[in-house]
């Protein structure tokens, strides 16, 4: 693990596999940290990848910044690692929220993108009903913690049956929700509240796009990543049986599989 300071933010990240290895750069989603991203590390490395992976700011063990956080804000923050890290362009993927800065970063760094990866995520910019529902869960979660809202959400998070024939996986899921500093996953909803529409800048996307879901995702079911592959004709779409909004760890082997061939095939 190592850290750096960029734009007033201190961001701890892992900096893994050989110098020389094709860049790819992790972003986790909403409240996790970059441990999520454990099995997929495991993976690229033993494959020669050189792989970062970040806790963005509020999450993990990365400083917090209170109020609000855009979207915009964590793919700055992210370009500001890469030059950090002398990384001109880099893989970038990411999940559900990650996913979105992702997209992010393509609209406002798109030189800094060799390729993406785009896990369980939704590109249609943010509703007026979620708009309220993320600014009240963002008091929620100042006033009450992480603990119960985790223990709501995590047969969301995966599919429900994983939970059951899952408990390590369903374990450290819940120990990464219940480990987040409310003030930066308040901070997220808050920014991510106003996240804009990713639509147009999907359409335009030249580079190698490799799109993810679980077959039992209801968070961005599969039919959101279909939207995404009409939007993107050259990109690649897995769907992942047996797996709900987090198939990375729910099923890394298969998930693993698939980004693995198309990272050979595409790269």
């Amino acid at each position: 693990m190592d850290s750096t300071t960029v734009r007033g933010a201190t961001i701890d990240y892992d900096d893994l596999g050989p110098s020389t290895g094709l860049p790819i750069l992790l972003i986790h989603g909403h409240p996790f940290n970059r441990t999520l991203w454990a099995p997929q590390v495991t993976a690229l490395t033993e494959a020669g990848y050189r792989v970062v992976a970040p806790d963005l700011r509020g999450y993990g063990r990365s400083s917090v910044s209170t109020g609000k956080v855009l979207l915009a804000d964590f793919a700055d923050d992210l370009a500001a690692l890469l030059d950090h890290l002398d990384i001109e362009r880099a893989v970038v993927g990411g999940v559900s929220m990650g996913g979105q800065i992702a997209m992010e970063l393509q609209l406002r760094h798109p030189g800094r993108v060799r390729a993406l990866v785009l896990s369980d995520t939704s590109a249609p910019a943010e509703t007026a009903e979620g708009r309220r529902f993320r600014n009240r869960l963002a008091d929620r979660l100042l006033a009450e913690g992480m603990d119960g809202y985790a223990h709501e959400v995590i047969d969301k998070m995966l599919a429900p049956y994983n939970v059951t024939v899952m408990p390590d996986v369903a374990a450290r899921v819940l120990e990464m929700m219940c480990a987040t500093d409310p003030r930066g996953a308040a901070a997220a909803l808050r920014g991510r509240a106003e996240r804009p529409d990713y639509r147009d800048v999907l359409a335009g996307v030249e580079v190698p796009v490799l799109i993810v879901v679980g077959a039992d995702d209801v968070y961005t079911p599969v039919a959101e990543a279909e939207s995404i592959r009409r939007l993107v004709p050259h990109s690649t779409l897995a769907v992942i049986d047996k797996a709900g909004h987090l198939p990375g760890a729910e099923q890394p082997e298969r998930f693993n599989a698939v980004l693995l061939e198309f990272l050979a095939a595409r790269m």
